[in-house]
């Protein structure tokens, strides 16, 4: 039996029992799409955000800080990118570690890694996408994901830009070993339980927003409609969701709820997952943060290595699914 079925059937008494909203019309569509899936995703953000912060509490950011300094820069890239899935942060929140992994010493390339990954793959993007499309479309999302901030950072970390960070970066320094504070179990117990309820707190709205645009577009908007103009025989349906998506700011908690209506909707895949990558990872308040300790042009260059690379990851997707 489907994990989600008790869901379900809440949202079917909810829907037609409780509002008593006529089955096969439009309206019923809509609402019990937004009570099942924002039900869903709530509990499944409780959970994984609970268990990932027991993980991250071994894990405090000096000691990732120290693992990333002493490594070959091309094995830094790597757990610089596969860290950003532990760290489930937008791209915004993402960028005070960015700026301690420079301080600490780590190679530029890496902490771009971090910047990439940790908004783009975290694991609450994973576990919704697992269930919302299957283990096949989350791995082939989460292997193309690593891809694009592992060389990315490569890339930025060949190019020798550190001169485009604005120095005042490096004039603070961490040095010699650090003493971490150690937790009990009870601690980290408390620990995961206040940091999940304050991660709620923060994505709430944008869950709310995000499906309520998703059960409109369930709902409301024919399913011909969308795959006229988004369908994988478009050619500039890909790089036109990515143009899309840089204005808008959210995490991917809020955006795949509107991933899954659209891909409902016909779609394609890749189109939208370009968008959901896009939205996550190249937002204009992302930019504007970082033009406070960076150069505008190595802003640019990490704007167009990062969406070349996710423009080649929606044609891909598309091509072959």
């Amino acid at each position: 039996m489907n994990i989600f079925y008790p869901i379900q059937l809440l949202a079917d008494w909810l829907t037609y029992t409780v509002f008593n909203i006529e089955s096969e019309t439009l309206l019923a569509n809509a609402v019990n799409f937004f009570i099942f899936d924002t039900i869903k995703v709530l509990v499944l953000l409780s959970v994984i955000i609970f268990v990932v912060s027991i993980i991250r509490s071994y894990l405090p950011p000096e000691k990732i800080r120290a693992i990333l300094s002493h490594k070959n820069k091309y094995v830094g890239n790597i757990l610089a990118s596969l860290l950003g899935i532990i760290t489930p942060f937008c791209s915004c929140s993402a960028i005070p570690l960015f700026l301690g992994f420079i301080q600490a010493g780590v190679p530029l390339g890496t902490t771009f890694s971090f910047l990439v990954a940790s908004p783009m793959i975290n694991e609450v993007a994973l576990v919704l996408l697992l269930g919302l499309f299957g283990w096949k479309i989350a791995l082939m999302y989460i292997v193309s994901g690593l891809i694009i901030s592992i060389f990315s950072g490569i890339i930025i970390g060949k190019m020798k830009v550190e001169s485009l960070v604005e120095s005042f970066v490096y004039q603070s320094t961490i040095k010699g070993n650090i003493d971490l504070p150690k937790m009990s179990q009870k601690e980290r117990i408390i620990y995961a339980r206040d940091y999940t309820l304050d991660i709620l707190d923060k994505v709430w709205i944008y869950v709310l927003f995000g499906i309520g645009v998703g059960a409109w577009i369930h709902g409301y908007v024919p399913a011909d409609f969308l795959a006229q103009y988004a369908s994988a025989d478009k050619w500039y349906a890909v790089p036109l969701a990515v143009l899309i998506g840089i204005p808008l700011y959210s995490n991917a908690t809020g955006i795949i709820p509107l991933v899954s209506a659209l891909t409902e909707k016909g779609v394609s895949i890749g189109t939208t997952l370009a968008f959901m990558m896009s939205v996550t990872a190249l937002s204009l308040p992302e930019f504007m943060i970082l033009k406070k300790v960076m150069k505008i042009k190595l802003i640019l260059i990490f704007a167009g290595i990062v969406g070349i690379g996710i423009i080649f990851t929606g044609y891909l997707f598309n091509m072959f699914l």
